[in-house]
């Protein structure tokens, strides 16, 4: 696989081939409404964006996030009933946060809801300090990494129970007994499962036996990025899944703009934001240096991009890359 720094050219001539889906990711505990999460998603689905995605967060990172936390999956619920076409999901859900035979069911009643456009993005949680605000247990990494496991397999498990059966499942943390396993979600087998990170093991593994898709992290330096979705790669092989089975992804915090002064006001948005990206790891600059940064990252196989709007009220930006960015590359 290429390097990210690779002569641009690369790029340019992969484009002749391949074309790339792109879809919005907020992070709505920094500070929105739900009123300001609809607003991105009617927006998004308008412009033509495929997905619409939200973080699984209780506390922001840095700045007092008013007017405070929402839940994902109530949010995701309600913009289910105020859209029609764009999907939805999350980048991640904590499997700190839920039980999994909940999960199942919540992510299964949305998808209902939404006419079969939901996808569980789901990681081990990381965030320490929003545990302790809300007295959620915060378990060591390994314990959280073999309860993801669980969970994965117990919320695949109820999806893939036959109708009028039950489902049974002991594990070290998860244990189900008779459970009728509904509702079942509308799209049949079950919801596309996103799995992502930067994991040199575990990461890949899970990845390879129950993912749909695989996502590099918003924060993602560049030189990390090939190296892992080649571990990815590799762990698909091992597990005799076909390679066009794992659709590659990443998620990139959008600053965009028509000029410099315009791309240094978006910049100074996300600096007060306390978010600090990596050089390359952003979709920055004039669209036709946007267009750029996605071909390049296409030659490393990431088939589908995440547009990090860390500045919620910036619609602008959104309608801005779809109309100089989006019909150039998809």
């Amino acid at each position: 696989m290429a390097s990210v720094g690779d002569d641009r050219h690369i790029a340019r001539r992969f484009w002749q081939t391949a074309t790339v889906e792109f879809r919005v990711v907020v992070e709505p505990e920094l500070g929105a409404s739900y009123a300001d999460q609809l607003a991105v998603a009617q927006a998004a689905e308008k412009l033509g964006f495929s997905a619409f995605f939200r973080s699984d967060h209780y506390l922001p990172i840095k700045g007092d996030g008013l007017p405070g936390p929402t839940d994902s999956w109530v949010t995701l619920a309600a913009i289910a009933r105020e859209t029609t076409t764009i999907r939805l999901g999350t980048m991640v859900t904590s499997a700190t946060f839920r039980y999994p035979g909940p999960l199942a069911i919540s992510t299964a009643q949305v998808d209902e809801m939404s006419g079969g456009r939901v996808e569980l993005g789901i990681g081990a949680g990381w965030l320490e300090a929003e545990h302790r605000a809300y007295g959620i247990p915060f378990p060591p990494l390994g314990e959280r990494f073999d309860r993801l496991t669980e969970q994965l397999e117990v919320v695949t498990g109820l999806w893939g129970t036959p109708i009028g059966t039950t489902f049974n499942y002991r594990g070290a943390y998860y244990e189900l007994t008779d459970s009728p396993a509904l509702p079942k979600p509308a799209q049949r087998p079950r919801p596309p499962i996103i799995i992502g990170g930067l994991g040199a093991r575990r990461t890949p593994a899970l990845a390879a036996r129950f993912a749909n898709e695989f996502n590099l992290p918003g924060l993602t330096p560049p030189g990390a990025a090939g190296p892992q979705l080649q571990r990815v790669a590799e762990a698909v092989a091992a597990s005799g899944r076909r390679a066009e089975s794992m659709v590659y992804s990443a998620v990139f915090a959008l600053c965009i703009g028509r000029n410099d002064g315009e791309i240094a006001r978006r910049a100074d948005a996300m600096g007060r934001l306390g978010i600090e990206v990596p050089a390359g790891s952003a979709l920055a600059g004039t669209p036709a240096e946007v267009v750029d940064r996605c071909g390049q990252w296409s030659d490393l196989g990431v088939r589908r991009i995440y547009a990090w709007l860390l500045d919620i009220s910036d619609i602008a930006q959104l309608e801005l890359l779809a109309t100089a960015v989006l019909p150039q590359l998809s």
